[in-house]
């Protein structure tokens, strides 16, 4: 997959690394901002079982 995405990239390596570090960093902000707030309600971990004494 990395490497299909290499070469469908324009450019010599220096601009290939450049847009591989932006598309890395727009896939790390999509998470953070949509994914991640999203999935959070549906995971468990608030459901503490142990209580406070």
């Amino acid at each position: 997959m990395y490497g299909w995405i290499w070469r469908h990239l324009p450019g010599n390596a220096w601009v290939r690394a450049l847009l591989s570090i932006v598309l890395v960093l727009a896939v790390v902000y999509v998470l953070f901002q949509y994914v991640f707030p999203w999935a959070e309600p549906l995971l468990p971990f608030n459901d503490v079982t142990v209580d406070g004494q």
